[in-house]
């Protein structure tokens, strides 16, 4: 393993691109096809949460017969079903629902929490280190590394980086070796005359920026009512249950994602960083949102 993200490791047998299908990681690809990052990936690995915005799968659909190596698309199943099934305890004595995505709560004392997240680890990291281990051929209790999987995690983004969890894989973070942040990324997508790639998140993603929010309303109007829908949903499911003590929100605010404000702290005359830091430290271990 790499003492340093800024050192190329040295190679392994399998090479695997971690694709969120995001800026970043369309970048790796592409730079990749052109011959300025190798070895040529064995293949891209994308793990599908099936609640990505409909603009991420038309743009995995243009890249994937861009590139000189396949992509193998891996999922789960449908995280929208899972966080709103609810289910009977065994002995009887009540319900719960799966905490799966970190929405904020209203709590009843009036403060605000967060809920639990296990969206990255079930339906990303999970299924990529899967993924990876299955085409890497990587056998049972195996302890060498024999798979290196990069990671799209850009220059200026640096403190999110994070070694593999397992002792047959180490990571690698190409754009950080190269110094690359996101607006280097989007330069280079634009010098080599190819479109800019969506942002790859969850289409009702709790960590959404007001940008964003404010971008899926305006240019996705389907995929903002679909998560005004989610989250409502997800209300009324938690009402249901026992497991959590509080109302669920998709915004900071803890105001109806279709009542909300969503000018920038500018615009109103504030200033709040909550949102930026909560975000930021909670981003999703470079498996989202590249």
């Amino acid at each position: 393993m790499t003492s340093s993200p800024l050192n190329t490791p040295p190679e392994t047998p399998y090479t695997f691109l971690s694709l969120g299908a995001g800026v970043q990681s369309s970048t790796i690809a592409l730079m990749a096809k052109h011959g300025e990052i190798t070895p040529m990936p064995d293949a891209a690995i994308f793990a599908d949460t099936q609640a990505e915005p409909a603009s991420v799968y038309k743009w995995l659909d243009w890249l994937e017969p861009q590139l000189p190596f396949p992509v193998i698309r891996v999922t789960r199943g449908d995280m929208t079903q899972e966080s709103l099934l609810i289910k009977q305890r065994k002995d009887g004595t009540g319900c719960w629902s799966k905490s799966l995505i970190p929405a904020f709560i209203q709590n009843k004392d009036g403060t605000r929490g967060i809920m639990g997240r296990a969206c990255t680890y079930s339906y990303k990291v999970e299924q990529l280190e899967r993924a990876a281990r299955l085409h890497g051929k990587v056998k049972r209790g195996q302890k060498n590394v024999t798979v290196t999987q990069w990671i799209g995690i850009s220059w200026d983004e640096i403190q999110r980086i994070k070694p593999s969890r397992v002792a047959w894989s180490q990571h690698r973070w190409p754009l950080v070796e190269l110094r690359m942040g996101r607006r280097d990324c989007l330069k280079w997508m634009e010098s080599h005359g190819y479109p800019k790639p969506p942002r790859s998140a969850c289409v009702y993603c709790p960590f959404h920026s007001d940008n964003e929010w404010r971008r899926l309303r305006d240019q996705e109007p389907e995929e903002f009512a679909r998560s005004v829908q989610f989250e409502k949903d997800l209300q009324a499911v938690k009402a249901q249950t026992e497991n959590i003590g509080g109302v669920p929100f998709l915004h900071p605010s803890l105001v109806p994602l279709d009542q909300v404000d969503f000018r920038t702290d500018i615009e109103r005359g504030q200033l709040s960083l909550w949102l930026d830091e909560q975000s930021f430290g909670n981003e999703c271990e470079g498996m989202c949102g590249v």
